[in-house]
């Protein structure tokens, strides 16, 4: 005879709880019981609201209890064990664990009668509160405090017979009309005695009528016995995942993706959550309210001059937006944005002069002052060639136009970065020499010459290290990891919080931003088709080096700037992951051997580099894993491409691409072949019109704006990992992040333009945009 105390968590969304009954077994070692009780998971409660009174079916068959606990807490309540759930079958595990379970159905129940409250649009992702509160916030998340708390409910069983260690808890849903979906957190069990807590983490949808068996949540590595029951559980549970997450092509050359033609056909642990597909749902109908009113605001009025774009500058906007509209024409703050603008990763330090450099006649005295600069080491470049010869769109019947301009830079003794001279277009051998545009020329030609630069840099921006580089390699890891990675295997610990929402968010983007008739199609230059020619270019350039900043930045000559703020906070960030990971790695893999060893693992890193990336081995991605050094730095890798890097190349597109002028999403005018005769109206043709601009300001705010349910890097609330040490290296981690937060804040107060794109509560733990 043993007295067991099972506490069940469910989770703090809309709809996470249900009104259907959850039947309840342990298995142990020695044995099996069935709990006579039958559980009414209660609701969770979102953002502090208040809790519903309890719902269970037989009240007074057990000791009941009910209480609240913080959902990015770390430990256990006062007075109880530390252990907690080490494992995250996360927003994944196991998606299929039991026979009988609907993997079709939707992740939210689809009969509840529970009226959702509407989450508000928050504001742009940049205002004086938030700037602030980055610590407090970072305090709050590992406190548990600012997030929605999980209900739990509470029962002791006495249970006649000694069950030895427990192994699982399985659950079996009842429904009669409606299959209620639950969310459920995590399980953890007090035995008899002085027996440790076990956890046994769920952190997914409960459906069908199946039993779902959740293992006990330490983390293992596979084993060699075939006869060991989590062996069986995690070789039955690839099974199920691998045909539940299947590949698929979206365009040939370009990585797989999962196969989901929409949203609902992903998996129902790869969804929104309710509050999340709300708040996402609700912000594009606010953006396209805000498009209409602008359309109708300026249906009589002039559009020929440059101020004239003020008519439509209002609404969801940053300070920083402020600033680039009134500064926009300056040549400090076009050379600032190569730097620490929305997109800091195309810049390098010359070597030598470009080849595609022609200097007409009567520049000799450019040329050396070019040379002068390449020899002390000042002169960078930026060049867009990826761009030449990509097809132009065609917007309501008028053809568009693109360029791929260079451009060269010098850097001033006081770290400013300065242009020098832009050719628009390559030389051809079909036209005349290309004219240099230089900053002596007349103030709207040099103006026009900078703006086809900021427009082919919003391309890049957008389709090569956004989409490509974060969010397509952020998808082939997701995929990979769901059908190669068990819940109890420690690189899915690892890795699980950081690709939540990931699979939902790109398939979304390619079913409306990047597919026929879609956002890029009806306001981009290289949208109709040439996008996706570009990413195929783009895909030549990712390379295993070009996602690792200390190799990027070294390879492009940009160590050491003091100036160059995403390179420094990038590598601190870098150095702050790879800690974080080789901690947790280390206390796994104690020798390369059990590296090599491990037959999931290796599956994992050739499913990567084989099918999800197309071969990517000849651009250095690794097929296998030989060493910890080496798989430490891919899992850094895998982290860093997730979280922080997506954070410096999504945050910045409300502040630099609100103001349209300084980063046209199209040019409907083509680039200039001479200097003279370049007028207001040339520049103003060349500009998006007020449809377009209209459209670039709604998705720029759409995509930049800070996420309601945002989770800072680091900060999840679920329990992966609960062993001491494991909790230890994550708490180092924490510590580590919050003491660059203050470094970063330090550093911002001293200068005129901060910059905190990677400060880290900004980061989102996983791309949710």
């Amino acid at each position: 005879m043993g007295r067991y105390r099972i506490r069940v968590a469910t989770g703090a969304w809309l709809f996470s709880g249900s009104h259907n009954r959850v039947q309840l077994w342990l298995v142990g070692t020695r044995g099996e019981a069935e709990l006579q009780l039958r559980l009414r998971p209660a609701r969770g409660q979102v953002s502090g609201r208040g809790r519903g009174p309890p719902t269970l079916a037989r009240p007074g068959t057990a000791r009941v209890g009910r209480r609240g606990r913080g959902a990015g807490r770390e430990g256990a309540d006062e007075g109880q064990p530390e252990r907690a759930g080490e494992d995250l079958p996360g927003q994944g595990e196991d998606p299929e664990p039991g026979p009988g379970l609907d993997s079709s159905s939707s992740s939210l129940p689809p009969g509840s009668s529970q009226p959702p409250r509407l989450p508000q649009v928050t504001p742009g992702p940049r205002s004086m509160r938030d700037e602030r509160s980055g610590q407090r916030l970072l305090r709050e998340r590992r406190a548990g405090t600012a997030q929605g708390r999980t209900e739990e409910e509470e029962f002791d069983r006495d249970i006649p017979k000694d069950l030895g260690p427990l192994q699982f808890v399985k659950l079996c849903k009842h429904h009669s009309l409606v299959d209620d979906a639950w969310f459920c957190d995590l399980i953890t069990v007090q035995g008899p005695g002085a027996c440790e807590e076990a956890a046994f983490p769920c952190y997914r949808w409960v459906q069908g009528q199946g039993v779902l068996s959740l293992p006990e949540g330490t983390a293992r590595l596979p084993g060699d016995n075939a006869l060991d029951v989590f062996q069986k559980h995690r070789e039955k549970e690839l099974k199920e995942r691998q045909k539940l997450y299947c590949w698929d092509t979206w365009k040939e050359g370009l990585p797989l993706t999962i196969a989901a033609g929409c949203q609902d056909d992903l998996p129902p642990n790869m969804r929104f959550h309710e509050d999340k597909r709300l708040d996402f749902e609700w912000a594009l109908k606010a953006g396209a309210l805000e498009m209409v009113l602008k359309r109708v605001y300026t249906l009589l009025s002039p559009w020929n001059r440059l101020e004239d774009f003020d008519q439509i500058f209002w609404g969801q906007k940053s300070a920083l937006a402020e600033k680039v509209h009134q500064c926009w024409r300056d040549d400090e703050l076009f050379g600032y944005q190569f730097l620490n603008g929305a997109n800091p990763m195309l810049l390098r330090r010359s070597a030598s002069l470009p080849s595609r450099l022609v200097l007409p006649p009567g520049l000799e005295a450019l040329g050396t002052q070019l040379e002068s600069e390449l020899q002390n080491g000042s002169l960078f470049e930026a060049d867009f060639i990826l761009l030449d010869g990509i097809p132009a769109n065609v917007i309501r019947g008028e053809k568009q136009y693109v360029a791929a301009p260079l451009v060269l830079l010098k850097m001033e003794p006081d770290g400013k970065l300065l242009p020098v001279a832009i050719q628009i277009q390559p030389p051809s051998p079909r036209s005349p020499t290309p004219p240099l545009f230089l900053p002596s020329d007349p103030p709207l030609a040099w103006l026009l010459a900078k703006t086809w630069v900021r427009n082919s840099d919003f391309q890049l921006h957008q389709l090569q290290y956004h989409l490509l580089n974060t969010h397509l390699v952020a998808e082939v890891i997701a995929v990979a990891t769901m059908r190669h990675l068990p819940g109890l295997h420690p690189v899915f610990k690892l890795l699980i919080p950081h690709i939540r929402y990931t699979l939902e968010i790109n398939t979304r983007a390619r079913s409306q931003l990047i597919s026929e008739g879609g956002i890029f199609d009806k306001a981009v230059s290289t949208g109709g088709g040439g996008h996706v020619h570009l990413l195929r270019r783009a895909m030549a350039q990712l390379t295993y080096c070009s996602l690792c900043p200390p190799d990027d930045l070294a390879d492009r000559g940009l160590l050491g700037i003091p100036s160059a703020l995403y390179a420094h906070d990038a590598l601190r960030l870098w150095g702050i992951i790879a800690r974080y990971v080789e901690g947790i790695v280390r206390l796994f893999y104690h020798r390369d051997d059990i590296v090599r060893g491990d037959p999931e693992l290796q599956a994992w890193c050739r499913e990567i580099t084989e099918v999800g990336l197309c071969q990517a081995q000849d651009r250095g991605f690794p097929v296998s894993f030989q060493s910890q050094k080496q798989l430490c730095h891919f899992l850094t890798m895998c982290v860093f491409t997730c979280t922080a890097q997506h954070g410096a190349i999504n945050q910045g597109q409300l502040d630099w691409y609100a103001w349209v002028p300084n980063a046209p999403c199209t040019m409907r005018m083509p680039p200039p072949t001479s200097k003279e005769e370049i007028t207001m109206a040339t520049v103003m043709a060349s500009l998006p019109d007020i449809r377009q601009a209209c459209l670039q300001m709604t998705i720029t705010w759409h995509l930049g704006r800070r996420q309601p349910d945002m989770v800072p890097l680091g900060h999840h609330k679920e329990k992966y990992f609960s062993s001491p040490k494991a909790k230890a290296v994550l708490n180092q981690f924490q510590t580590d992040l919050e003491n660059l937060e203050r470094e970063i804040t330090a550093r911002n107060t001293r200068l005129d333009l901060p910059y905190d794109y990677l400060k880290p509560s900004r980061i989102e733990n996983s791309i949710t945009i």
